[in-house]
């Protein structure tokens, strides 16, 4: 099992920076890939960015060029950096984590981001 604690959210105006945070913990040996997620109100949750072990990273078309994801091996934990926000971001952002070898992904809790206008 992998657990993961997101923090960094809070609310920002259209245009301002966050970062936000994801530390994993318990099996962290066995993570292949570690993304960001978010689900607005009435939406489907949808990827935003992943990176795998070997730093390879993925982004939804949404946010290139704006949000970055990185990855901190030695503190166990993954990043994202959100640029230039805008109010359609405004979201509760999830971090997973997938696990090839067991077919399973961990979700955190969730850590709210609002972005005003």
């Amino acid at each position: 099992q992998v657990q993961l604690v997101e923090s960094g959210g809070g609310l920002v105006q259209a245009g301002g920076s966050l970062r936000l945070s994801c530390a994993a913990s318990g099996s962290i040996f066995s993570i292949n890939a570690m993304g960001w997620y978010r689900q607005a109100p009435g939406k489907q949750r949808e990827l935003v960015a992943t990176i795998t072990s070997g730093r390879r990273t993925n982004y939804a078309d949404s946010v290139k060029g704006r949000f970055s994801i990185s990855r901190d091996n030695a503190k166990n934990t993954v990043y994202l950096q959100m640029n230039s926000l805008k109010p359609e971001d405004t979201a509760v952002y999830y971090c997973a984590a997938d696990r090839a070898f067991y077919s399973d992904r961990s979700w955190g809790q969730g850590t709210q981001v609002t972005v005003s206008s």
